[in-house]
């Protein structure tokens, strides 16, 4: 295969909003225009602003790529342009949302009129498009996917900045990420579908609007307080997920191998995703970082990557590691504060750079493991899942001294002393048959309950990332969060911890592969 020949892509509501100098603060994060009243406004205006605030927060949309599993290879490359164009709308409807809230405090029907309709109709026009490029290249079209078009409105449950209360209802706290409101409704109210793939720019009554007075300066994007919990708060051993943390490796085939990449020293970043989004500029509306392959963009091919250089100390492994940045909201102007994916998408203040990346690989409980074939792409988490749910969350949070307690649905507290630490453990069974697949998680499997592969599925090695940061404790105070903690994210997903995720290409050279199943299987560790 050669160089990837699409043209780089850039949805051209992308282009709108980054030429609309109104959603850049200075040099630095997204302009939210004040959720609240200001201290001049009356007492009535500051009632119906709350009130406002109190019912939608967000834009929860169905993920219609997850949908798709019978896409012909000659249409993804379209189909993944198309579902990049989604998310460009979902973002731009968001930062409609974040803009207009004095507009949403006078008028009861303005979301609803004035975004979710016309998100509506847009995103018909992509699923028509989609639906076309499966049908022409011999694929079948999934009977169900108008009835993704409508998008809701998801309500604030975190406290107001201003009133001083703990953190309140289930906002972040694992137990209701992902029903945010009846899809089914007919949220469609007209609109122009025009061509502007849905980038609505506001009707220009609160633009100017500046930065709530406690928001760690991405506005009310969060995290907000009641995210955060004391690792000591955590009960031990007990991780209420369905893909849960147990390291394979009891039994079946207890070895392992670890390869030594760095920690990103070279701060590669990038906003793109070279699996979800090939070609597509800042596809991730969110950066990530990169150790192992040192070629990693959208435009990167497979013999791009294959000839790479690597940072990996066995030049062997040549895999692209890549994972969200994580980020301290403290003010600073990162390099990415004006751009998109960056701080003019809410992701802001000061990139952290991991103490270690552990990558390791493991066995299987049950039997001998196989090779992961050349150029294998595995996601494993879900960078939407404060709207899908946690059908695919897959990441935790700790403390050293304090591994036995694992949070994914809050960022963790650590005492004084201890460090962060972010663990991601892949998948590890897989079909047999392909690298990829069209929503790229059903190529791949979780073991079972009894670390078995299900379906006729190969147990591989599992890749388990480990990273550890030293990371300032936040402080929280009268329910407030002060220089926060958090895994960029695309914008309308707040900064939940739940939407973590890791992402890897495989790219071992065959005889270094052969050494990881080699090891793997006969029990050894090595490096």
């Amino acid at each position: 295969m050669g160089r990837n020949t699409r043209k780089r892509r850039m949805p051209l509501a992308a282009k709108a909003v980054a030429g609309t100098a109104a959603l850049a603060l200075g040099g630095g994060g997204l302009v939210w225009a004040n959720f609240y009243a200001s201290a001049g406004e009356s007492n009535q205006s500051q009632s119906q602003t709350k009130a406002s605030a109190a019912q939608i927060a967000t834009i929860d949309c169905p993920d219609v790529g997850q949908q798709l599993s019978d896409v012909p290879d000659q249409a993804r490359g379209e189909v993944d342009g198309e579902l990049a164009s989604m998310d460009q709308q979902i973002t731009d409807a968001y930062q409609r949302l974040a803009t207009t809230r004095q507009a949403q405090a006078g008028d009861s029907q303005y979301v609803q009129n004035a975004i979710l309709g016309p998100l509506k109709d847009r995103r018909k026009v992509l699923l028509d498009r989609i639906k076309l490029e499966i049908s022409r290249a011999g694929g079948q079209v999934p009977g169900n996917l108008d009835e993704l078009a409508p998008c809701s409105g998801r309500p604030a449950d975190q406290p107001l900045p201003t009133d001083g209360q703990n953190g309140g209802g289930q906002n972040g706290d694992g137990q209701d990420n992902g029903q945010g409101g009846d899809q089914g409704q007919d949220n469609g109210q007209g609109g122009d579908q025009g061509q502007d793939n849905g980038q609505g720019q506001g009707d220009g009554q609160d633009q100017g609007e500046g930065q709530l007075p406690n928001d760690n300066g991405n506005g009310a994007a969060g995290p907000f307080a009641d995210d955060f919990i004391d690792i000591n708060d955590v009960p031990p051993n007990s991780r209420n997920l369905p893909n849960g943390l147990a390291a394979n490796g009891r039994s079946g085939s207890k070895g392992s191998f670890t390869t030594k990449c760095g920690v990103n020293e070279n701060k590669i970043y990038n906003s793109d995703n070279i699996i979800v989004a090939p070609g597509v500029a800042n596809g991730a509306h969110h950066v990530h970082d990169y150790v192992g392959n040192q070629n990693n963009s959208s435009l990167s091919s497979d013999d791009d990557l294959v000839v790479a250089e690597t940072s990996c100390q066995n030049q062997g492994d040549k895999s692209s590691y890549f994972w969200p940045v994580l980020r301290v909201q403290d003010g600073t102007q990162e390099f990415d504060a004006a751009d998109q994916g960056g701080g003019a998408e809410g992701n802001v203040g000061r990139i952290l750079q991991a103490d270690e990346a552990q990558l390791r690989f493991v066995g299987n409980k049950r039997s001998k493991v196989v090779a992961i074939p050349k150029l294998m792409r595995i996601i494993t988490g879900d960078a939407k899942a404060f709207t899908n749910g946690l059908k695919n969350a897959n990441t935790s949070y700790s403390c050293t001294g304090f591994e036995d307690r694992q949070s994914t649905d809050k960022y963790v507290l650590c005492p004084e002393g201890s460090k962060l630490v972010r663990t991601s453990n892949f998948q590890s069974c897989w079909d047999g048959q392909n690298t990829d697949s069209a929503n790229h998680r059903d190529h791949v499997a979780f073991v079972q309950a009894d670390g078995s592969c299900a379906n006729g599925f190969k147990a591989i090695p599992q890749l388990q990332v480990r990273l550890v940061y030293d990371v300032p404790t936040p402080t929280i105070e009268n329910g407030q969060v002060k220089n926060p903690y958090a895994v960029d994210s695309f914008p309308e997903q707040l900064h939940k911890p739940i939407t973590d995720h890791n992402d890897f290409i495989n790219v071992m050279d065959e005889s270094l592969m052969n050494k990881v199943v080699k090891c793997i299987n006969k029990g050894k560790k090595c490096t």
